[in-house]
This record gives C-alpha cells, sequence and structure tokens, in this order.
C-alpha cells in the first residue's frame, strides 16, 4: 500500500482546519491514508522568524477575510474564534497519548477539535473544553488529560516538533507525499495532481 499523507497541523490554525475537512477524501482518491502530526506554530515561528498572520499589519485584516472566504469556498462552516490564537500545547500532547494508547480514535479527536474550535467557538486551551471533546471523539478524556502531563509525553512532542522543523517544516497545514513537501491549504489542488499523475 502506498505511503500514507502525513499531515502536520496546529489546532490554532484556521488554515489547518479547513485543511483537515479536505485531506481525508484527497488521500482516499488516491489509495492514502492520513498520518496525523501535531506541530506548534509557537516552536516553529521561534526557528523561522514568522509570526501568526492575525498580529501582522495589514496582513492581519486581509487573513481575517481570507479564512472566512476560503471556508464558503470549500463549503465548509467557520467562525472566528475569541480569544485567537490560543496554547494548543495539551491538545497536541493528547494526540500523542491517542497515537500510543488508542490509535483509532487519533482521527476522530483531530476533526472533532478543530470543528470545537473553528465552528463552536470552544476554547481548546481549556483543561475541561479539551476533556469534553476527548469524550466526545470516544477517549478517557479525564485518563489522557493526566498522561498529557507525564515527562515522556511532554519530551515526546517537543522532539516530534524539533523534528519536524528539521525536516522543514515552517507552518501548518504542512504535508509531505512520498518526501515531497507541500505547504499551505491552497496546495491541496496541487496535491491533487500530484497523486494522480506523478510529480510535476
Amino acid at each position: 500500500m502506498a505511503a500514507s499523507i502525513e499531515f502536520f497541523f496546529d489546532f490554532s490554525s484556521p488554515y489547518s482546519y479547513l485543511a483537515c475537512e479536505q485531506i481525508e477524501a484527497l488521500a482516499a482518491r488516491h489509495g492514502r491514508g492520513v498520518d496525523y502530526q501535531p506541530t506548534l506554530l509557537g516552536a516553529v515561528f521561534r526557528v523561522s522568524g514568522m509570526r501568526p498572520l492575525t498580529e501582522i499589519p495589514v496582513k492581519g485584516d486581509y487573513s481575517r477575510h481570507d479564512f472566512l472566504r476560503s471556508a464558503r469556498y470549500a463549503g465548509l462552516p467557520f467562525v472566528m474564534p475569541e480569544p485567537f490564537p490560543i496554547s494548543t500545547v495539551q491538545a497536541a500532547r493528547a494526540c500523542h497519548v491517542l497515537r500510543a494508547q488508542a490509535p483509532a480514535l487519533l482521527r476522530e479527536f483531530v476533526q472533532r477539535a478543530f470543528r470545537a474550535y473553528f465552528v463552536q467557538g470552544r476554547n481548546l486551551a481549556e483543561a475541561e473544553v479539551l476533556r469534553a471533546v476527548l469524550d466526545e471523539s470516544g477517549a478517557p478524556g479525564a485518563r489522557v488529560l493526566e498522561d498529557t502531563g507525564r515527562p515522556e509525553v511532554k519530551e515526546e512532542l517537543k522532539r516530534a516538533v524539533e523534528a519536524s522543523i528539521a525536516r522543514g517544516v515552517f507552518g501548518a497545514p504542512f504535508f509531505f507525499i512520498d518526501g515531497e513537501p507541500f505547504w499551505g491549504n491552497d496546495r491541496l489542488p496541487q496535491m491533487e495532481r500530484w497523486l494522480a499523475s506523478g510529480p510535476f
């Protein structure tokens, strides 16, 4: 079977939400799976020198407009959450806990977490909200949250983020298809062609 599409995302990234809602169908059309890999844009930005789009003068106003327009174009619900952005460290650690303990629930959690924040306006940085989303995903939320505090889980996420940066991940969403990098939700059409007819 062909290798899965590697999907690097941050739960505080609107474009990652939009990509998350589309990547499974895209992958399935080409006989691929999706490998969900949480990253932390705060750590990435410290290396790349970038900043959240909404904090950049002039570009911030455009980005807020484009989040909504891109969602309408994709036929997806979207609300600009407040507060924004938020810390996604604990949610990212929860992904690593699920990958180790209940991998079949990882995709469900990622999708529900994105919808909780960007559709329902629920703040994933709040422990009770995150626990509830984990429960809604079929995971034992309280236990997963407890495990996110274990030193080995913290270290695993730290190593994973550092490894992704070393591979060239500088933003989110970021994808690898058989080693080929693609950055941004707007690269999904290129990815579709790459999968359909090979490199170009």
